[in-house]
């Protein structure tokens, strides 16, 4: 007979009560009357952490919902059948047709199940545990893997960045044939520009990658993501430190964004990854790479490449608002900050109290960069008087850099030398197009619903 904690895995307090006065085992269908409506699903473990006063119910559309325990009026079992969270592992199958492929591990979890118990995210990571979860993967590569380490992307940093690039060189020195790194999105477009900084002329692609939804649901754009990856890491022609995300909301096709253009859009779209003042390098499919642009950087058959991992960790991003008080740079400068990033208003503007706090910090050898909240666009500072009052400070413009990206460039660059001019050299000479000529008239394009012309592409090409 199956012991209490069997039947009502993590249920205590009220919700175990009313589990058992309705009969009530987890993993049962169940049809729920309560005062706000009529429920049906699959009853689910509750987290021994959370409270007693709800039940889980994974309903018909693959979604988790709460019912409050004093909602509830009445509960049927129509069904029961135990779920097991855990994912099939097979020998990932090796052919010598395909090309072979290394996925770095940094803690995203690309592939995962969830343990209702502890509400923790497991990871399919080994070989044979992705093949289990995602078979095509076969189909596309020879895939190996290798878990550099394990941090929510909040926690991702400079020491992170070193040794991902590090680990990227001897794989490269190796004869690996492309690269993925499963890596949280929050923070996944900062990783990105580490390493197109940190790893230059690349023969072969790296591709970042992440999911913006758990394996478990079934929107979850996770597998997708990874074949795509695959494919592109495989055999794509572009050698570059790329970002492998959702095209459209749809699973049409996946965008490769380069490392230094993309941006986290969105909190929770599949497709929240944009390319920010040009267009994508490509779209890629389960098994075709379509260029967009074609001054891409492409794969070679030599095994050179250039690791550069420095970087200094006293840079920051100041984003302005009205009324910024000088005593922020002031202490910024006090607590040894080498360089600071200012998100500026307009075409790069501050309000006239921070000069003086500016022109101190200059002085005592900060390294202060311009960059433009408005993310598209170039800082343009001999417009207006204040523009040229801030250059004329020490202040100098970062072009079109994206405010992180410039962040990630300014530390890289310190981290090899704080000689003003070198310092200053190595930010304004792109690398690969965080500063470019100009923006592609169509590199700015912002759909708005509810303008006739925007609805009437939408109904034509979206139904």
């Amino acid at each position: 007979m199956a012991s209490d904690k069997e039947t009502h895995q993590g249920y205590r307090g009220e919700a175990l009560e009313l589990l058992k006065r309705f009969n009530i085992r987890v993993w049962s269908e169940v049809n729920i009357q309560t005062t706000r409506g009529h429920f049906e699903g699959k009853v689910l473990p509750r987290s021994e952490n959370d409270d007693d006063k709800h039940l889980v119910l994974k309903i018909p559309t693959g979604y988790n919902v709460g019912i409050d325990t004093d909602t509830i009026k009445d509960m049927e079992e129509t069904g029961f059948e135990k779920a097991e969270y855990k994912i099939p592992e097979q020998e990932f199958p090796y052919s010598e047709e395909l090309p072979n492929v290394k996925l770095f591990g940094t803690g995203g979890t690309i592939a995962s199940r969830l343990d209702y118990r502890t509400g923790a995210v497991i990871p399919a990571f080994s070989p044979g545990e992705l093949y289990g979860a995602v078979p095509e993967l076969a189909d596309v590569c020879n895939l190996t893997t290798e878990k550099v380490f394990a941090v929510f992307s909040e926690n991702m940093g400079p020491s992170q960045y070193i040794q991902l690039a590090q680990a990227i060189g001897k794989e490269i020195e190796n004869g690996i044939q492309g690269i993925i790194i499963g890596h949280g999105t929050d923070t996944l477009h900062h990783t990105a520009s580490a390493l197109t900084f940190m790893v230059q002329n690349s023969p072969v692609p790296i591709i970042l990658v992440g999911s913006q939804r758990s394996s478990d649901r079934p929107s979850s754009d996770a597998a997708l993501n990874l074949i795509h990856s695959a494919y592109a890491a495989g055999h794509s022609d572009i050698a570059e430190v790329m970002v492998c995300m959702f095209g459209p909301t749809s699973d049409e096709y996946g965008f490769l964004h380069r490392g230094t253009r993309v941006r986290k859009m969105h909190s929770s779209y599949r497709s929240t990854f944009r390319t920010i003042g040009d267009i994508p390098l490509a779209t890629v499919t389960k098994d075709q790479v379509n260029p967009i642009k074609n001054d891409y950087k492409p794969r070679r058959n030599d095994r050179q490449v250039r690791i550069l991992p420095y970087f200094e960790e006293k840079v920051t991003i100041l984003y302005y608002y009205p009324n910024m008080q000088p005593d922020i740079i002031d202490a910024l400068v006090d607590l040894g900050y080498k360089g600071i990033v200012i998100a500026g208003t307009g075409l790069g503007h501050v309000n006239k109290p921070v000069y003086p706090a500016l022109k101190r910090a200059v002085d005592k050898g900060v390294h202060v960069y311009m960059t433009v909240q408005t993310l598209w666009g170039f800082v343009h500072m001999f417009v207006y008087d204040t523009g040229r009052d801030l250059m004329d400070l020490g202040v100098i413009p970062a072009e079109n850099m994206l405010p992180e990206v410039a962040y990630i460039k300014l530390g890289w660059a310190l981290g090899q030398t704080t000689d003003r001019e070198e310092v200053k050299k190595l930010m304004l000479t792109p690398i690969n197009d965080e500063i470019t000529q100009k923006e592609p008239y169509n590199g700015y394009l912002i759909y708005q619903g509810g303008v006739p012309e925007v609805e009437a592409f939408i109904r034509k090409h979206h139904k």
